[in-house]
């Protein structure tokens, strides 16, 4: 079954120019819609996407009307594939159900990943510079060595909790056992 997918921005456009052309290309059914290209929540393109089968193709006017970037395009395309539902667009001509247009997704898919390797790349590189400056990444300790030394100068009177202690540092009693772990033998019950 042809399933096709129509969509416009806002409501000032006309879908008209669309489903003429999904008509023409044997849609047996069109979902449409009217939702930015950039949102991911599309109501319209959830339901056919629920609705296809294996076997089924989705078609579309323009890559455009489905999906705003490269990896929201391979995202759904990686979905019809593994489904075994087939995509047609009709300008520019991309059929997956051939062996031409499965060639030209295929490379697409190749970019994508390329392009997820790169990053990732950079992302280590950029961590591994960063610590050669000495820098470590993840969140800052709530506790200086100064107020770890302070917290454990308090928890020696006897008068003060370790709800007290951490209450004066403002964090929780877990940054107190974390920092300072012999916290736990002066710990009182309630405490």
């Amino acid at each position: 079954m042809l399933l096709g997918y129509a969509r416009v921005s806002t409501t000032d456009q006309d879908l008209a120019l669309q489903l003429d052309a999904l008509k023409a290309a044997g849609c047996e059914r069109v979902f449409q819609e009217t939702a930015s290209g950039a949102k991911e929540d599309r109501p319209e393109l959830a339901r056919l996407l629920d609705h296809a089968r294996k076997g089924d193709v989705l078609v579309v006017w323009k890559l455009d009307r489905l999906a705003r970037s490269l990896k929201q395009l391979v995202l759904v395309l990686e979905d019809l594939g593994t489904r075994g539902i087939g995509f047609r667009c009709l300008a520019p001509a991309i059929d997956t159900t051939t062996p031409e247009g499965w060639l030209l997704y295929s490379i697409t898919g190749a970019f994508a990943e390329f392009e997820r390797a790169i990053i990732q790349q950079r992302t280590r590189a950029g961590l591994k510079a960063a610590l050669a400056r000495g820098r470590k990444g993840g969140r800052k300790n709530a506790l200086s060595p100064e107020d770890i030394a302070k917290a454990r100068a308090m928890l020696r009177d006897p008068t003060l909790s370790v709800a007290a202690v951490a209450a004066t540092f403002g964090v929780s009693r877990m940054t107190i056992y974390k920092h300072v772990p012999e916290a736990r033998r002066f710990a009182k019950a309630g405490a």
